[in-house]
């Protein structure tokens, strides 16, 4: 059964590619362009994965984030940050929120995220 991931992220470029890659490695994606959008399919849809980037047009992921612990909705599934915000106290503040891994944008290409989430998702 394929694994379903949710995308929330403002770049269309990126998500576009992201998702791509993706489907490609054999994952159902959902994307989103902005917090509200995504929220709203996370309150809609079962997922396996979410991968959330902090800098939205209508919000940020770590309000997201508040959100889903707040509902429970991060309870049967993992939650990924994928962002270039690399500060310590945002890293700090999304895993104390439930995050259970930060990846940086600009420090993997698209085969190596896919890589470093594969973990969370097993065949």
């Amino acid at each position: 059964m394929k694994k379903n991931i949710l995308l929330i992220e403002d770049d269309e470029l990126i998500r576009d590619l992201y998702k791509s890659v993706l489907i490609d490695k054999g994952y159902s994606v959902d994307a989103e362009a902005t917090g509200e959008l995504g929220f709203k399919a996370l309150r809609e849809n079962q997922y396996d994965l979410l991968l959330l980037d902090l800098m939205l047009p209508d919000t940020n992921g770590l309000d997201i984030l508040k959100k889903i612990k707040l509902e429970h909705l991060a309870d049967s599934m993992k939650v990924v940050i994928l962002t270039n915000l690399g500060t310590e106290p945002i890293i700090k503040q999304a895993f104390s929120l439930g995050a259970d891994d930060y990846l940086t944008k600009v420090s993997l290409d698209p085969d190596q995220m896919v890589e470093k989430i594969a973990h969370f998702l097993p065949k």
